[in-house]
């Protein structure tokens, strides 16, 4: 803070032709502005007084360099689809600084208000506000009719498109058709959910295949700080294309899903002497069926491989309950044939089936018909 106050000065003889030096301080206190020389005695000498060096000033460098900086590192996400998932997401994001906006057909507002979210009901207004990156959390069945009902034509034109569906090839194809080539697409999936996830995302895996990013850097730098969310999180980063990604769902994703929805249909209770692989299938159980049906139902309709997998689970339990009945098989005959087989050296000779009538003649053996070629 820089302050004017009068200080007492040593007087100087005014000589047109001899003057001693003035300071600096001194000079400046015989120019005042003439705006303020009605406010201040006519010759009063005033030195400038330095109180603090930083002072809050009109502009703050600081505060700007502050601003340009969150303004390169941060984000402006909209999120469709404004559900469980969505809102999980959007609590992480909003801690980071990023700001979030949301939209759904549902109204959201109270709980977008909460985590300091800005929820439009209009998807037009959404689109107005130019977001760098359209985070899609719907449903995998209703995605093509949520995509198609964007107003494309409001966003940025290399807008960055993002999904977070649990079939990847899906998405992709979608975005790929529907989308214009100016715009970006970024396909993931969080190997984890509100459940899993809702102590902490460290070592959890995050699937992600860069389909289109345009070569700007300002675009690749876009894509970076959006996977930043979860690499700063303590994800396990896994870059993967989404046929790939496909194959390995199908084996680890649809079948536990499967199998937990087989599980719930068993109505299984915990009981007073649980083991931990028991207390496994209960957690599984819980975790399985806390998703929607939609979301199962996506995970088959939607991922190419499920079939396969699901053929697979079939002929595997037909498989095992062969090799359990044919054990039992062995078991009951040596309980009732074991003493009768005991002196047995060989095995009894079966009788040979007769052969087949013909022209409605009578069957006879097979000993009968030797005799009759001998």
């Amino acid at each position: 803070m820089i302050s004017l106050r009068p200080q007492p000065h040593a007087a100087v003889k005014s000589n047109k032709h001899h003057s001693l030096p003035l300071s600096p301080a001194s000079r400046l206190s015989h120019f005042s502005p003439p705006h303020l020389s009605r406010f201040s005695p006519p010759r009063t000498n005033l030195r400038l007084v330095i109180r603090a060096i930083d002072a809050a000033q009109p502009f703050d460098y600081e505060a700007h360099l502050s601003q340009r900086f969150n303004k390169s590192t941060k984000l402006k996400i909209a999120i469709v689809g404004f559900g469980n998932f969505g809102q999980f997401l959007a609590r992480t994001m909003v801690k980071q600084g990023h700001t979030v906006l949301a939209h759904s057909r549902s109204d959201y507002s109270e709980k977008a208000a909460e985590l300091d979210v800005s929820f439009f009901q209009c998807a037009d207004d959404l689109c107005e506000e130019h977001p760098d990156v359209i985070l899609l959390c719907t449903s995998i069945i209703s995605t093509e009719s949520v995509l198609r009902s964007l107003p494309l034509q409001r966003l940025k034109r290399n807008t960055l498109f993002v999904d977070v569906l649990s079939v990847k090839e899906f998405p992709k194809s979608l975005f790929v058709q529907i989308l214009p080539q100016d715009f970006d697409i970024l396909c993931t999936h969080p190997m984890f959910g509100p459940e899993s996830g809702k102590e902490s995302w460290k070592d959890l895996s995050f699937v992600y295949d860069k389909v289109r990013i345009g070569k700007d850097e300002s675009r690749a730098l876009r894509c970076e700080r959006f996977l930043d969310i979860f690499k700063n999180e303590g994800c396990r980063m896994v870059g993967m294309s989404c046929a790939e990604h496909d194959r390995h769902a199908a084996e680890s994703q649809f079948i536990t899903h499967t199998m937990g929805r087989v599980l719930e249909k068993l109505s299984l209770d915990s009981t007073p002497i649980n083991t931990k692989g028991y207390e496994t299938l209960l957690n599984l159980v819980e975790n399985t069926a806390s998703d929607s049906f939609d979301l199962y139902y996506g995970l088959f309709m939607y991922n190419k491989n499920a079939m396969e997998q699901l053929e697979r689970l079939d002929l595997a339990f037909e498989s095992l309950k062969t090799e359990l009945f044919g054990h039992l098989h062995d078991v009951l005959r040596k309980q009732l044939f074991g003493k009768a087989e005991e002196g047995l050296e060989r095995p009894v000779e079966r009788p040979l089936l007769p052969e087949l009538p013909q022209n409605g003649r009578a069957l006879i053996s097979r000993a009968e018909n030797l005799n009759k070629e001998n």
